[in-house]
């Protein structure tokens, strides 16, 4: 867990502890959670068995998609830096065989880097 233990000083990225305050009854038995993402209002959570995608969504915030995804299921995944116009960088991850990401955009809050490096500790394991 050294790569997770580095990043968890920088912007964006919440400790453990506190996600698991707030989702423990998304965990099957014995899953942990190694680190989570703040974004906007969505949060990532990767724990030892799978990436979580918690997208709040509407006005108020009350409808909430959890979406789950398997480690095994994730069959690439790319990045975009923010450039000097466009501030917000991307994360794309294809899944199975649609031939459609998941994407999200990132403020400059989260470093894309980490969220790419933890990424690829789970999926290339």
């Amino acid at each position: 867990m050294g790569i997770l233990s580095s990043i968890l000083g920088n912007a964006g990225v919440v400790a453990p502890d506190k996600i698991e305050t707030n989702y423990a009854q998304l965990l099957a038995e014995g899953e942990t959670i190694e680190v989570g993402f703040a974004v906007f209002r969505d949060t990532f959570i990767f724990t030892d068995k799978r990436l979580m995608i918690v997208d709040v969504q509407g006005m108020t915030g009350k409808k909430i998609e959890y979406l789950s995804i398997p480690y095994s299921k994730i069959t690439k995944f790319s990045i975009e830096t923010s450039g000097r116009f466009d501030l917000d960088a991307e994360l794309k991850i294809w899944v199975g065989s649609d031939p459609s990401p998941i994407q999200k955009k990132f403020n400059k809050k989260v470093n894309i880097y980490d969220l790419q490096r933890v990424l690829a500790q789970f999926t290339l394991a």
